[in-house]
């Protein structure tokens, strides 16, 4: 059976695909790759341009070496310090980038009494595209560019939990993983004053507001406003504004802060299920 061409491998290939988790290991078939495609007749394509270099390791000594997540660890080569915070801290590789191995056709000749599997032709790299599907709109779902998006607004909802966890107790007494126990015994309460609502209208509403709100998040396509949208409602004092300068070091502060907020929340929920107080009781705890 004759082999297919170019055109229809490529846009075929893509439903034979096989994750890797090692791109060293297409590079076997790059040769094969080139030569089954490659035409006898025009100009000899230019080589592939060389590897970037690899990231350097930091050493404490210089001003221009590049900041990590710890002193004498080494950023991966898929963290190359682009993005704001990046201090190459990856130790499962989940932000690396996905490869497939392309197949060609299996031999479907019913003429013959054997017909081959289809062979490796070539290596694809998932791009990190945001499609207009609101409800998944990257391409690559483990893609680099979706995580910094989880982490940034996992951040902003820690930050939220820590303030409200630590503030509601002070103002109540009520550690917050006890709240939900007092709201369905004295009903819906915020602060300590009755509410004119019940708790499943409460929920109602929650799950209404932040579904339209998610929903037209995600409608936005472009992963910088995905982020920060900024305007009259996100950035109601114009600060990011100010300067190209100025916004990347609040991006910077906002991300530094989203982390301290999840590793607090993690504190806090270990507390919780070790102790039972709240974190201004157990703080308490040493004082007598």
């Amino acid at each position: 059976m004759a082999t297919i061409t170019a055109a229809s491998a490529a846009s075929t290939s893509y439903f034979f695909g096989t994750r890797i988790h090692n791109p060293a290991a297409g590079a076997s078939s790059g040769s094969r790759f080139q030569a089954r495609f490659s035409l006898p007749f025009g100009k000899k394509k230019a080589p592939p341009p060389p590897p970037p270099p690899p990231s350097k390791k930091f050493s404490g000594n210089s001003s221009d070496d590049r900041l990590v997540w710890f002193p004498g660890a080494e950023a991966p080569e898929w963290l190359d310090g682009s993005m704001i915070g990046d201090r190459g801290f990856d130790p499962f590789g989940f932000a690396k980038p996905a490869e497939y191995l392309q197949y060609d056709y299996d031999g479907l000749d019913q003429n013959l009494a054997k017909n081959v599997a289809g062979e490796v032709i070539g290596v694809r790299v998932e791009t990190n595209d945001v499609n207009p599907t609101p409800f998944q709109p990257y391409s690559e779902v483990f893609g680099i560019q979706r995580f910094r998006e989880c982490e940034l607004i996992h951040g902003r909802w820690a930050m939220l939990g820590v303030l409200g966890a630590l503030s509601v107790e002070a103002l109540t007494g009520v550690a917050w993983q006890d709240a939900g126990k007092v709201e369905l015994i004295e009903g819906s309460s915020y602060l300590g004053q009755p509410l004119p609502f019940s708790l499943t209208t409460l929920i109602w509403i929650e799950v209404l507001v932040i579904g339209y709100i998610e929903f037209q998040r995600n409608a936005e396509l472009d992963p910088e406003k995905r982020l920060y949208p900024g305007g009259q409602f996100f950035d109601p004092l114009g600060l990011a504004a100010k300067s190209p300068e100025e916004f990347e070091r609040l991006q910077l502060a906002e991300i530094k802060h989203s982390r301290l907020a999840m590793i607090a929340f993690l504190i806090f929920g270990i507390q919780a299920a070790v102790t039972g107080k709240g974190p201004i009781s157990f703080i308490a705890t040493f004082t007598k």
